[in-house]
């Protein structure tokens, strides 16, 4: 594959010496050794090769000397220049004023990176390391110069356009190359060999470290020829220059000698494999995923050359006799294009020379910062009167279309390859890419079914959604019936091109080039003086070429025709291999087909559930397979479930049941049954007397029930379980099948169920107990009353208390229930029935209130059932005759009593209804023999604090003693209400006794006089102080109180 188009002259005949390239937006910038500055017009919205550019502008003299280097930073909008060891700032696009970054002395070289900042970094702890700035509430554009100076490196940023402190590095040796590797990080080539990582965020540099190569006799024997190969190839090229092309965010190509190392930012080798050229490359670029290098006439061989005769008469291949441009494939690292000197046969030239071709230097490989992928480089004759006379020249290398490279690798079957460059390619320049993928994928995935590889293709025929007719069609007839494909055709199927015929079945050449001077790459070329060297150390043999045994710089430069290591690359690549599947692979290649129907068939269940559609409810609707046509089938899209129409979801599901149990009779025949057991979408006519002539009678079974054949499958159950003797055998599998009918088979339901009730009359309730099924619960009801109302009364027991049915009808039937089939009991003189179904009806109506009190009063108002009756109206809020009902008629005390604590409230209608019991108890209303009195005092005992004394007290008979309510009177005596009172008037008394004695004590008086002597110190009281003691009035000082009150105390004790 050729992935560049013929490179075009966009500036022919410059007769300045062009030391650097700057291609920005729609201007180009070329920098000459005499410090002038060229600006050109270009094209950056054209496609392809552009134009001859337009010149613009002439910046003479903007520097003094050489413009060595040119940048741009668009942060600032300017120009950065590298000329006299010095780095100047240009704004554009008045280019004034000019800014001198001072700090950047004896600069040799810059690198520029910018990058959009979003996530918060932490900072570092050491104030003198880098770190990026601290994430904004919004993105923020970064960008980093830094300028390779002697031993020293100074890092300049700006942040939105705002320039930062400018930090410095020390080095042990100059950069010569600057390439950001990432954000943080950026390689440096101090010289051809020397190569270092510097670190933005520590602001130190790591030395590149490459590992000497394992020690075994072919590194010995290779290392032996190193030094022959840099004689062979002395003065191909001229010194080596420094070169480093940065290949994606984790690695970085540098160039060692004639070999490429991928590094990645910890300064080690990130892949095992390199790149090695026959000589150093003069210059190397990176367009992704292409890398080109320069290499100097003599060093590669053009494979597709005229072969001549050597002296002794054996053909060796042509040498390139001018400068080429090698293309390898960063994903390969082969080459894949080669470009030699002149690139252009139709370029002008004011050449009249022979034929013989003129060889020119080539220089200055500047990618383009466009999305196009283009690259321009700087050729100038080596002959210096050509030179004098034409100048220089710039040309332009412009990819092709990514859909043009893609659609070359599928022709070639290269469907790995392009898989790669697929991954490589960004989603705004290939818009289709995402269906691109999935399509080589399908493809690649064929190509694996037909090398054998089937477990790896059905794995990728599941992730990408494949179209099942299409997975199945790759399978014989047996299995995908008339979806078979024949092999030849797979691939035009799965959307590649059709497969060619036998005889255009060719290894493509290099002669499909575009024109003469365009050529695929072949192996390395050998010398002539080389073989020769080789030859007489005996090491060449006519089975092998010495690069398939040496995998050295100088064995890269050998290649012989029957060698395989020298065949050309691209035509290797392009062979088409059939390679046929041995014939014993049928069998593991339908067990893969089952893993892969196995993976569909739940995930197609799942999808058409999720939009109400079951096999249970639409197989036996949809029309069959046969009525669509196969390119129909495969017409249908490749696409996730979830994109599908209910239609194209339910063909797929046909397809694969369909094939599933195809695939089971061929490798698992014990298994095809199983199908049947679980809702499927099979097409099952075909397998009805199969399953009867092997007695596979549970598989028909099922086979009737997803064709919603439900007549016939009740019936094979029937006659299936007459036959069995034991009860819960005969009856289970009937009832089973009955539990899973909807409702809309209700009549077959009732029609079936009266064979299973007629053998057990409980088991067949289990009918209607379905989780699953919600069947109409009135006429299920209804159906089973006309049957017997003992199961009816137990169907709605179960709706009630296991399915929470809360609706008064079902509530009101089944307490019609317990009085129609308690009075019937009772007729017949079944006391047992009688009592069973009584005690059900008391417990209902007592613990439920979901039913119509009124209405199953009147129904039960003239019957003798009264504790129902005496429930009833303590519904209705007729507690009186509830009590009634409780001592009158069932003579039930403890009863009334219970009743009288469920409805009492203290501060409600019901406050006294405990008097209502006492009442009825002391003032009958009917003729009863029944003692009340007793039941009326033990009334009065337990629950005086519910009862008004006072009322209470008058409804009791004169006879009744005061020790018989006395339990009853102390209690009363407790009421709030009495309590208060009594402690009120007992308060009140004592304040009154004690109001009578202070003023009998105010009224005493003591006298005294001159002559009156303290009792205690037997001293006159005179004018002092004095106390006087009660209650006898005795005089003392006041100081002399306390002595004296002891001293009584003591007295009277």
């Amino acid at each position: 594959m050729a992935p560049f188009l013929t490179p075009k002259v966009v500036l022919p005949g410059f007769k300045d010496r062009i030391e650097s390239i700057l291609v920005q937006g729609d201007r180009a910038y070329l920098g000459t050794s005499l410090g002038n500055l060229h600006i050109y017009g270009v094209d950056p919205t054209q496609d392809g090769p552009e134009e001859e550019w337009e010149p613009v502008e002439v910046k003479k003299g903007l520097v003094k000397k050489s413009l060595e280097q040119l940048g741009f930073i668009k942060d600032i909008n300017s120009l950065v220049v590298l000329s006299d060891a010095t780095v100047t700032l240009f704004p554009l696009p008045s280019f004034t004023p000019p800014t001198v970054l001072t700090s950047a002395k004896a600069a040799f070289s810059f690198g520029i990176h910018s990058y959009i900042y979003k996530e918060p970094q932490e900072p570092q702890a050491d104030s003198g390391t880098f770190s990026s700035p601290k994430a904004p509430s919004i993105p923020t554009l970064i960008t980093t110069l830094i300028v390779g100076c002697r031993r020293k490196v100074v890092v300049y940023t700006w942040k939105d356009g705002e320039p930062q402190d400018s930090k410095e590095c020390v080095l042990p040796h100059s950069p010569r190359v600057i390439t950001f590797m990432d954000n943080v990080n950026a390689c440096f080539a101090y010289s051809a060999t020397e190569h270092a990582v510097f670190s933005l965020n520590s602001m130190s540099a790591t030395d590149v470290t490459i590992p000497l190569p394992t020690t075994g006799p072919a590194t010995t024997a290779a290392s032996a020829f190193t030094g022959l190969a840099g004689y062979m190839t002395l003065g191909l090229g001229a010194k080596a220059k420094p070169a480093v092309a940065r290949i994606n965010e984790t690695e970085t190509l540098i160039v060692k000698d004639h070999e490429g190392i991928f590094i990645s930012s910890d300064a080690k080798p990130s892949r095992p494999s390199t790149i090695e050229w026959p000589v150093p490359p003069e210059e190397i670029a990176f367009v992704k995923p292409y890398l080109l290098s320069v290499l100097p006439a003599g060093s590669v061989n053009v494979s597709n050359a005229p072969v001549g005769e050597s002296s002794n008469g054996e053909s060796q291949p042509a040498v390139a006799t001018t400068t080429s441009v090698q293309i390898r494939s960063s994903i390969s690292l082969q080459p894949v294009q080669l470009f030699t000197f002149p690139f252009d046969a139709s370029a002008p030239s004011s050449s009249t020379s022979p034929p013989a071709p003129v060889n020119a230097s080539v220089r200055l490989m500047t990618t383009s910062l466009s999305a196009k992928s283009q690259l321009f480089l700087v050729t100038t004759p080596t002959d210096r009167n050509a030179a004098t006379a034409e100048g220089s020249s710039i040309w332009q290398f412009t990819m092709k279309p990514w859909t043009d490279q893609l659609d070359e690798l599928i022709i070639a079957r290269q469907y790995v390859d392009a898989l790669k460059l697929l991954d490589l390619i960004d989603q705004a320049y290939l818009p289709d890419k995402e269906q691109r993928k999935l399509r080589i994928r399908g493809l690649n995935a064929v190509s694996d079914f037909r090398a054998g590889r089937f477990d790896s293709a059905i794995d990728t025929l599941i992730e990408l959604d494949i179209n099942p007719a299409k997975v199945i069609a790759l399978y014989p007839e047996s299995i995908s019936g008339r979806l078979s494909v024949p092999r030849e055709k797979w691939i035009e199927l799965y959307g590649g091109p059709a497969e060619p015929s036998k005889e255009q079945e060719k290894p493509l050449t290099d002669d499909t080039s575009p024109n003469p001077s365009e050529k695929s790459t072949a192996a390395s070329p050998s010398l002539g003086a080389a073989v020769e060297v080789l030859e007489s150390l005996g090491i060449t043999s006519g089975t092998g070429s010495v690069r398939g045994r040496f995998r050295t710089p100088f064995g890269a430069l050998i290649s012989g025709q029957k060698d395989d290591d020298t065949a050309s690359i691209h035509s290797q690549s392009s062979k088409i291999k059939h390679e046929n599947p041995p014939a014993d692979n049928l069998r593991r290649s339908v067990e893969t087909l089952v893993r892969y129907l196995g993976d569909r068939r739940p995930k197609l269940a799942g999808a058409l559930a999720a939009i109400g559609i079951t096999p249970a409810d639409q197989a036996h609707k949809i029309a069959p397979l046969s009525e669509s046509s196969v390119d129909d089938l495969f017409a249908m899209p490749n696409a996730p479930l979830s994109a599908l129409t209910p239609e194209q979801l339910q063909r797929y599901a046909q397809i694969v049941d369909t094939a599933l149990f195809k695939s089971y009779l061929m490798v698992r025949p014990t298994l095809a049954g199983s199908l049947f057991r679980i809702p499927n979408w099979c097409e099952v006519q075909e397998v009805e007397g199969v399953l009867r002539s092997r007695q596979m009678f549970r598989d028909l079974k099922d086979l009737y029930n997803q064709k919603k054949m439900h007549r016939q499958a009740l019936e094979l159950l029937r006659q299936l379980g007459e036959k069995e003797d034991d009860m819960e055998e005969r009856l289970y599998d009937s009832i089973q099948y009955l539990r899973r009918l909807g409702p809309e088979y209700l009549p077959q339901i009732f029609e079936s169920a009266r064979w299973v009730i007629e053998q057990d009359s409980t088991m067949a309730l289990n009918i209607f107990k379905s989780d699953d099924v919600d069947l109409p619960r009135w006429e299920v009801a209804d159906y089973l009353d006309g049957i017997d109302p003992k199961l009816c009364a137990r169907y709605i027991e179960y709706l009630i208390e296991e399915r929470e049915e809360d609706s008064m009808e079902f509530h009101d039937r089944l307490a019609e229930l317990y009085v129609k089939m308690t009075l019937t009991a009772k007729k017949r003189g079944d006391d047992k029935t009688r009592r069973e179904f009584y005690d059900k009806l008391v417990h209902f109506i007592d613990s439920t209130n979901r039913y119509r009190v009124d209405r199953l009063y009147g129904i039960i108002s003239s019957e003798e059932l009264y504790e129902p009756r005496a429930i009833l109206l303590g519904r209705l809020g007729r507690h009186d005759q509830a009590l009634e009902i409780y001592v009158y008629r069932l003579h039930d005390f403890a009863e009334a009593e219970k009743y009288c604590k469920r409805y009492y409230q203290a501060d409600a209608e019901t406050k006294n209804i405990f008097l209502t019991l006492l009442r009825i108890y002391l003032r009958p209303t009917v003729d009863t023999k029944v003692d009340l009195l007793q039941p009326a005092l033990d009334l009065i005992s337990r629950h005086s604090p519910r009862l008004d004394t006072v009322e209470a007290l008058e409804l009791l008979p004169p006879m009744v003693t005061i020790e018989d309510i006395r339990t009853f009177l102390i209690e009363g005596l407790k009421i709030p209400k009495f309590d208060t009172s009594v402690t009120r008037h007992i308060h009140r008394a004592r304040s009154d006794q004690v109001s009578r004695k202070l003023l009998t004590l105010q009224a005493r008086r003591v006298k005294v006089t001159d002559s009156r002597i303290c009792p205690q110190c037997h001293k006159r009281l005179g004018n002092s102080m004095i106390a006087v003691h009660s209650p006898r009035g005795e005089v003392t000082h006041f100081y002399c109180r306390e002595a004296f009150s002891r001293k009584l105390n003591e007295t009277r004790h």
